[in-house]
């Protein structure tokens, strides 16, 4: 268990979801239902290696857990929404399991992340594992408000949307070989139910994050900005 490199099946990072809607070079926008803001407004950026939030955010916490171990669901770690921040190249790994045995078939969801990273810890969990990871966080998974970013690092991981990142239409230029890959999600799962939109881009990537989106979610990628 733990194993970094692990893939989850049906939470394949960089793999296109069949039917979601995509936003490339030259479309304006591809979500649904998302709504584009222009970029008049200077807001902050968000990086990999910078706590998201700020004013408005949810209160910070002292960490809830370590970044490495093995968590028994509902004893060592109680269900909810953690974040971990500070990840560096991809070498944090964590995984969501239905059972202890270790087997791929237990598992629910897992990722490599670099940056920051959201994870949902469901009641019917077992175990929840991290290695490598900054200390997770508690945090409320429906805090809103504050002057949210309107440009963030395309290697920073999962963004809150209308707390960590504006929504909006953002623009990312300068992306080689399919390496960029984005995502707009519902919550913070990570199972393909959870995927709003996704798409892997070479050269310019447009996307519009709208307001009812939970997260967004980038690896790879040049900067984004607010267009």
């Amino acid at each position: 268990m733990g194993m970094k490199g692990k893939i989850a099946l049906g939470a394949v990072v960089g793999v296109v979801v069949i039917g979601a809607v995509s936003a490339n070079a030259g479309d304006n926008g591809g979500g649904t239902g998302g709504s584009s803001t222009k970029g008049d407004d200077k807001g902050t950026s968000v990086s990999a290696g910078k706590k998201p939030g700020g004013a408005g955010a949810a209160e910070q916490k002292k960490p809830s857990l370590d970044g490495d171990g093995e968590y028994q669901v509902g004893g060592d770690i109680k269900p909810g929404t953690y974040r971990s921040t500070g990840n560096t190249d991809a070498m944090c790994y964590w995984e969501r399991a239905k059972d202890a045995s270790g087997e791929v078939d237990s598992l629910l969801a897992n990722d490599n992340v670099s940056g920051t990273s959201y994870v949902t810890v469901k009641p019917t969990d077992k175990l929840f594992t991290s290695s490598d990871c900054g200390d997770w966080e508690a945090v409320d998974p429906n805090a809103k408000g504050g002057r949210a970013a309107t440009s963030m690092a395309g290697d920073g991981g999962m963004f809150k949307v209308g707390v960590d990142i504006a929504p909006g239409t953002y623009k990312s230029t300068g992306n080689t070989d399919d390496l960029c890959y984005w995502e707009r999600t519902k919550d913070a799962e990570h199972s393909i139910d959870s995927i709003l939109a996704n798409d892997n881009v070479s050269g310019s990537a447009v996307v519009t994050i709208s307001a009812s989106d939970a997260y967004f979610k980038t690896s790879g990628c040049q900067d984004w900005k607010k267009a």
